[in-house]
């Protein structure tokens, strides 16, 4: 699978993520932090622009300071805002505290009355899909209302308009009201995508077995997605598409933190995809810009851009299977 163009229109959050400084300090030991851009979406929207592409983001943020460091840091890497819609009253943008650590990491999660659980049907029925090649959302869009019904409905508006809807999964238990509702809501919304990415704890989830994680990704395929993209964390992925299926390993790299990699591999890979690449090159493609953002302070000011990722891809080998 191919896509015509390299213009993606993303469905998702964008907050401020908080890293105790200098790296490798613990959250409670801190004394200072920096601040960057965050929300996977959002992150998977820099990925996107910093390797050449283009990206406009589909959500809501807070009408304060908070929300306009976000929109403020969206156009600072070139995202595209003009679906970003501020609300007021006690909603709040997502706030991440991270560490830069691998030994006993801690990610600390705010998400009390999050802002863009507040998007709406108008807001996904004011954008012009036919301006886009590709439709990318994550999961945490349908772990509310009205956030989730506007999700499921810019899916119908983006199928309309000819657009490949691709999924990342993204299971955050924390934000959803039930492991039940969220497997329910995270099948109905994968049987209407062409590519879902997700790890096996989150297929597994969605199969309602943890062993049965591959499984449900095949069953995917076999139903109708292009592409699914199982991954197994240091084992690599497995990637299955109506053609067959191909496992690939990981590259190898120095991590300073576990956060980040999920959403660079998927601006790696949609971006090859993207390119015409072939899906096993856009996979490792993928799997290079997460190597990369594991091993640098940051998710957002991590993500390598094109330059990088061609020089990281020419001098390491391969990757490898754990």
């Amino acid at each position: 699978m191919q896509l015509s163009g390299n213009r993606f229109v993303i469905i998702g959050r964008a907050g401020m993520d908080f890293y105790p400084d200098p790296p490798g300090t613990k959250t409670e030991h801190a004394t200072q932090f920096f601040a960057c851009l965050g929300g996977s979406s959002a992150n998977i929207g820099v990925a996107i622009c910093k390797l050449g592409g283009a990206a406009d983001l589909v959500t809501c943020v807070s009408d304060d300071a908070i929300g306009r460091f976000a929109t403020n840091e969206l156009a600072r890497y070139g995202i595209g805002a003009q679906h970003v819609r501020p609300v007021g009253g006690e909603a709040r943008n997502s706030l991440a505290v991270v560490e830069t650590t691998i030994e006993d990491h801690q990610s600390v999660i705010y998400r009390n009355g999050a802002a863009d659980f507040e998007m709406t049907q108008a807001d996904v029925e004011a954008v012009d899909y036919s301006r886009y090649n590709a439709l990318i959302t994550t999961g945490t869009v349908f772990a509310a209302e009205p956030s989730r019904s506007a999700a499921f409905k810019g899916f119908e508006l983006a199928r309309a308009a000819g657009l490949p809807l691709i999924f990342d999964v993204d299971y955050r238990p924390y934000s959803w009201p039930s492991a039940e509702v969220a497997a329910d809501v995270y099948s109905r919304a994968g049987a209407m995508c062409d590519v879902i990415v997700g790890n096996d704890t989150e297929f597994g989830f969605m199969a309602g077995d943890y062993d049965k994680g591959l499984e449900k990704a095949r069953q995917l395929v076999a139903e109708g997605a292009k592409i699914a993209v199982y991954k197994m964390g240091e084992k690599g992925a497995i990637t299955i598409t109506p053609e067959g299926e191909f496992q690939t390993g990981i590259f190898r790299t120095e991590a300073l933190k576990p956060t980040g990699a999920g959403d660079s591999f998927m601006g790696g890979f949609v971006s090859g995809l993207a390119e015409g690449l072939p899906v096993r090159e856009a996979v490792l493609q993928g799997s290079a810009a997460a190597a990369m953002v594991v091993a640098r302070v940051g998710c957002a000011p991590a993500m390598p851009t094109r330059q990088e990722l061609s020089d990281f891809l020419t001098s390491h080998a391969g990757p490898t299977a754990a």
